[in-house]
């Protein structure tokens, strides 16, 4: 067995955890001896241990002269809990094995450099783009301080999202339909528009057979039309934000308050802006965003060039009708040259349904620019 083995199987470790340990980064690690696995470990959730700990604690005395296996550079600083540098040096281990180095300018570089000062050889790269992958939500809020953006639409194949008088569910089938509880788990924040508040009441809570984590619930209401009796209002399933226009006043917002959960957040300008609620939120330390609006939020974040990732599901029928909606309104754009781009990284089906996910192409000019 060889370092991608292991450093795959410390990947693996790093999947399972991925979406509960926001703000951190899900890490795993693995440490060998001998060709045998004597520890390993995931960090859970933030303020609690780090994966290196867990694998080194679980090793014990036996961690002397092993091999550490680990999907991101080990902190070398203070935090909420001790260096995982200081940890590993201080339990002998010999090698260390790292995936990825840490964006965080807390850590970059820092890490491997106090490893190797102690005199433990380091190896950097093992399997580098599939830790990047893992950590592709905690890299963007690194290096950007706004949240990664998912966009989530359900279509038929002629590309509709509704029927011409609005009808929408279900669309998908109920395996669709429980993937998507999958990716809610995940996140940190979920996003709809009022429209979808008023016209479908959703409760935009995680539903999984075996429980899960229910995200913050984010509304673009910029004229406060959230009904008071709504689900996101009423069920104190989880913190709900609406964030509303400079117009609204105050007295309007003031019906609002003693709603436990609920928090409205009045953004300067008369339309709320995509651009500066993703700084807000990024500024509250949301990483990761999944947006199940409708046309017209998606449109926006089309617009801002505000999207990370594109989740679509398609079923196996067909709407017609010129004025159904899509999954995508807005001003659009005036030539194919202007599209934006997408990469397309799997498809799959979900029982009878189709399910893609593409990326941004990375080598493709950049259509829109962030206001």
């Amino acid at each position: 067995m060889n370092d991608e083995y292991y450093m795959r199987f410390a990947l693996n470790l790093a999947n399972k955890v991925s979406g509960q340990t926001s703000p951190n980064p899900p890490v795993g690690a693995v440490v060998v001896k001998n060709g045998e696995i004597i520890g390993f470990g995931a960090h859970l959730r933030a303020g609690e241990a780090h994966a290196e700990v867990h694998a080194l604690q679980m090793a014990g005395e036996k961690a002397k002269d092993a091999t550490i296996y680990v999907t991101l550079e080990p902190c070398s600083h203070f935090g909420k809990t001790p260096p995982c540098a200081d940890l590993i040096i201080e339990m002998g281990i010999k090698r260390t094995v790292i995936a990825v180095t840490d964006p965080n300018e807390k850590v970059s570089g820092q890490g491997i450099e106090k490893l190797r000062n102690a005199g433990i050889e380091v190896e950097l790269g093992i399997l580098q783009s599939e830790a990047e992958q893992v950590n592709e939500v905690f890299f963007h809020y690194t290096k950007t301080k706004t949240p990664y953006v998912t966009i989530k639409s359900a279509v038929s194949l002629d590309g509709k999202t509704a029927t011409v008088n609005g009808e929408s569910k279900w669309i998908t089938g109920e395996e669709a339909r429980m993937d998507v509880h999958e990716y809610r788990h995940k996140h940190d924040a979920i996003l709809v528009g009022v429209n979808t508040v008023i016209a479908d009441n959703p409760s935009l809570t995680t539903r999984l057979p075996n429980g899960g984590k229910n995200p913050l619930r984010i509304i673009v209401d910029t004229n406060l039309r959230t009904p008071l009796e709504a689900k996101v209002i009423q069920d104190q399933e989880a913190d709900t934000w609406i964030f509303v226009g400079k117009n609204v006043t105050e007295q309007r917002m003031d019906s609002f308050k003693g709603k436990n959960q609920v928090n409205v957040i009045q953004l300067d300008d008369e339309q709320v802006n995509i651009n500066k609620l993703l700084k807000f939120l990024g500024n509250k330390g949301v990483m990761s965003l999944f947006v199940e609006g409708g046309a017209e939020i998606n449109g926006s974040f089309l617009e801002g060039n505000h999207i990370n990732q594109l989740i679509l599901y398609m079923a196996p029928k067909l709407i017609g009708g010129k004025r159904a909606p899509t999954a995508f309104a807005g001003n659009g754009l005036q030539s194919i040259a202007e599209a934006f781009a997408l990469d397309i990284k799997q498809v799959e089906l979900i029982n009878e349904d189709i399910r893609i996910i593409a990326v941004p192409r990375k080598d493709d000019k950049d259509v829109y620019r962030n206001n």
